[in-house]
């Protein structure tokens, strides 16, 4: 690893030390200034993923006394993050490109980075997860504070970097952050979350698609093949949607599946959304010994929604399935199958949605 792109502050003597991976929010302000006040001696790190990029890190860490490196990583972005996100949307999939930039990025590129800084042998950040040491390995567990959980965003991490991250925020809840924030006198104090795609901006994620999709026309249909209207473009839409159709039914209707070959979408009551068993593709394992065929599971089909109980049903290299013991609603490829063991407590693995099966 060469430090071509890298521009450093300073350099301190070698000695233990943590990178904190800097984005200039709240979050990782306060893992660093928690960091600092556990007596962790900490440099910040920032990958400059997208132009124009956040410049508040560096002034956050001089605030903390802390030495700061700029890694510019936009190419590696475009390739590993931003053009994987226009091919799904143009497979009439629904992307989730965190999972892929914090496997690719933020704990490979980064903690490569990292590894070459002089004295530092961890990484931290401000995602609200948690790091378990027990004595049948390392494991990632969910945030104390169950509405901040990211740990599903972090199935697909290297395992091996694994026992050398630290999640600061992970014992604690948003409020408490804030809290923290203003008795520190961090700069970021009072800085507004960011409530989309870091990438996106005001224009949401459309504005990093062709154009061309967006105003690409094309048929709402029923399950029988029916026309019942004309949408604006695939890309606009996603399995389980049911605002924007612009369709008048007896029944409320709702996405069942995105047909890129026709650009048409298929509709359906809520019920016809509703999938029993998930398959995913590439998956991937951060606790073997939790996740084989047979093994009881909680699983969830996005980030943001609830933990089901199942059991896996199949696991090779390339395909994991899950069978729930309740109907999941719209499993939609391109999101993510994430499976957890221990009362869904710890993260055991996860994959790629390929295909829904019907309940």
């Amino acid at each position: 690893m060469t430090m071509k792109g890298c521009a450093m502050e300073k350099f301190l003597p070698a000695r233990p030390r943590v990178a904190v991976l800097m984005s200039g929010g709240v979050d990782s302000s306060v893992a660093a200034w928690l960091l600092r006040e556990e007596g962790w001696e900490g440099v910040g790190v920032t990958l400059r993923l997208f132009s124009p990029g956040d410049d508040a890190a560096p002034g956050v860490c001089r605030f903390l006394g802390m030495p700061h490196v700029f890694f510019d990583a936009r190419q590696l972005f475009e390739d590993r993050v931003l053009s994987p996100f226009r091919r799904g949307y143009a497979r009439g999939e629904t992307p989730s490109p965190c999972v892929g930039c914090n496997a690719a990025l933020k704990f490979g590129l980064a903690w490569e980075v990292a590894r070459s800084l002089p004295g530092v042998s961890f990484i931290a950040t401000g995602h609200y997860a948690r790091i378990l040491h027990r004595p049948e390995g390392v494991r990632l567990a969910r945030a104390r504070d169950l509405r901040r959980d990211q740990s599903a965003f972090l199935y697909a991490l290297p395992p091996e970097v694994l026992p050398r991250t630290l999640f600061p925020l992970g014992e604690l809840s948003k409020e408490e952050v804030r809290a923290r924030a203003r008795r520190a006198g961090l700069p970021t104090a009072l800085r507004r979350d960011s409530m989309d795609l870091c990438f996106a901006g005001v224009e949401g994620y459309r504005s990093v698609l062709d154009p061309a999709l967006l105003r690409r026309p094309g048929p709402i249909l029923d399950e029988e093949g029916h026309e019942l209207g004309i949408h604006p473009g695939i890309v606009h839409f996603t399995p389980g949607q049911r605002q924007g159709l612009g369709i008048a039914s007896p029944v409320p209707l709702y996405v069942l599946r995105v047909d890129p070959l026709r650009q048409a979408l298929v509709v359906g009551p809520r019920e016809r959304a509703l999938a029993r068993e998930v398959e995913a593709r590439q998956p991937r394992l951060l606790a073997p010994d939790l996740i084989f065929p047979g093994a009881r599971v909680w699983g969830k089909v996005r980030a943001p929604g609830p933990l089901t109980p199942g059991t896996v049903e199949l696991l090779t290299e390339d395909r994991l399935r899950c069978r729930f013991d309740e109907p999941v609603f719209a499993p939609a490829p391109g999101q993510h199958l994430v499976l957890y063991g221990e009362e869904g407590n710890v993260v055991a693995g996860g994959g790629e949605i390929v295909a829904p099966r019907s309940a």
